[in-house]
């Protein structure tokens, strides 16, 4: 039922902005050729024609958007969590990707996790590949098969990574990744490439600079890590001496918002002057508390940001991040924000849930463009939430089985349906 026009019926939850939730119950959410028109109490005259999908008591909410995951790591989720950074990337990732040189291993892994994010709450997402291109070019085929909207990266390194994950030099990695350009621009109707510089301390110089031209040549977004960790930090300081922050890197090379859109991770101990460089180029910033705290990274100050006005969603991080669950992400969210207000800044007050339902829905589905949201003229992303089997005695209502299904999707919860662009992924027929 691709961009067709139908109705939802059910309790629908939605997010206008971070403050408010919209909450409608027994409400009517109208779809367009794949476009909104709006959620109604009652359903106005004009759309009486239009089927209606009846999900009954479930709830229906906006597709969630992962702004920050890593196809190659999912087979190695959950492992690994007691490492930092750096130690993690020589002990498990980097050991792992250069897997994918092999295109059957990387077929086998690729559709595990395809499959795997198609059948989650996950509508949109942000994808790391790796620096193989016959891989990189299968994940993006995979991916689009599931109907979700994605961008995927063919990852750039070229210094200070092991010999069988760095490519040649700056030139060579360039003209590859040229090529693949060329090639998947336009390629396919829901995945898109996307400029992916793994991170600055594993790309010389010129080869940040020739993905400055290509991002500028081709009008592509950007996706990278920022100040994940200290040792991190630091290690930028001693490649990049010039540059007075780690964002400041990305920037000299033309790789930090702008002109290109860009999302970086993490962002756990961002300078003012990096804070003030992301909010004058509207950089998007990917939260990703899971994998912050299994990382021992640190706590984003994601208070700060909100205040700043900096666009900004979640990521799971797969995987540093354990598992794809945007609704375990959600949790994440609030709890690593309520040991920030309590051991470093209790002038940072916690996040709500409204703020970090946003955050996972509107916020982050932004960098798509109007995604994320029921609002008219937005994509109409809807994911339908079971919730008869979290068993309870206490009558709750809708913002209230909302906030419970949040952190209990584990324990019953059950996604009923799931629609992207008006496309019935799985769920209720017409």
């Amino acid at each position: 039922m691709e961009h067709h026009s139908f109705i939802l019926k059910g309790n629908i939850c939605y997010a206008e902005n971070k403050d408010y939730l919209s909450v409608i119950d027994n409400g009517y959410l109208v779809c367009c050729q794949g476009i909104s028109r709006g959620v109604y109490p009652c359903l106005p005259e004009k759309y009486q024609n239009l089927p209606v999908i009846d999900y009954h008591d479930m709830l229906i909410i906006p597709g969630m958007t992962d702004l920050h995951i890593h196809a190659p790591q999912y087979s190695f989720r959950g492992l690994g969590m007691d490492l930092e950074l750096l130690e993690w990337l020589d002990t498990h990732t980097f050991p792992e990707e250069s897997r994918y040189a092999d295109l059957e291993y990387a077929r086998k892994a690729y559709r595990i996790f395809t499959e795997d994010l198609q059948n989650s709450a996950t509508t949109r997402a942000v994808v790391f590949g790796t620096i193989h291109i016959p891989a990189t070019n299968l994940l993006m085929e995979l991916l689009d098969s599931t109907g979700l909207k994605t961008y995927a990266g063919k990852v750039n390194m070229d210094q200070n990574s092991p010999d069988h994950l760095t490519e040649k030099d700056a030139e060579s990695a360039l003209e590859s990744t040229a090529a693949w350009l060329s090639e998947m621009k336009d390629r396919y109707p829901n995945t898109q490439p996307i400029i992916t510089p793994r991170f600055a301390p594993t790309c010389t110089g010129p080869l940040l600079e020739g993905l400055g031209r290509l991002q500028k040549e081709y009008r592509l977004p950007v996706q990278s890590h920022l100040s994940e960790n200290l040792s991190e930090i630091d290690w930028v300081k001693e490649l990049f001496p010039w540059s007075t922050c780690y964002g400041g890197v990305y920037d000299h090379y033309g790789l930090f918002g702008g002109d290109a859109k860009t999302v970086m991770a993490h962002c756990v101990y961002s300078s003012e002057e990096e804070v003030a460089l992301m909010k004058k180029n509207k950089v998007y910033i990917a939260h990703c508390p899971q994998s912050n705290i299994n990382l021992s990274s640190g706590i984003a100050p994601v208070r700060r940001y909100l205040e700043e006005g900096i666009p900004m969603g979640l990521g799971t991080d797969m995987a540093g991040g354990a598992n794809m669950s945007m609704f375990r992400c959600i949790a994440d969210a609030i709890g690593v924000s309520k040991l920030y207000w309590r051991l470093a800044d209790q002038e940072r007050k916690p996040l709500t849930m409204e703020e970090a339902f946003y955050l996972a829905t509107k916020g982050g589905g932004s960098f798509f463009g109007k995604a994320g949201s029921f609002e008219e003229g937005y994509e109409l992303d809807a994911l339908v939430l079971d919730d008869s089997g979290i068993r309870s005695a206490k009558e709750l209502d809708t913002k209230e089985r909302l906030e419970q299904y949040l952190y209990l999707a584990g324990e019953g919860g059950r996604l009923a349906g799931k629609y992207v662009a008006g496309k019935n992924i799985f769920g209720s027929e017409m």
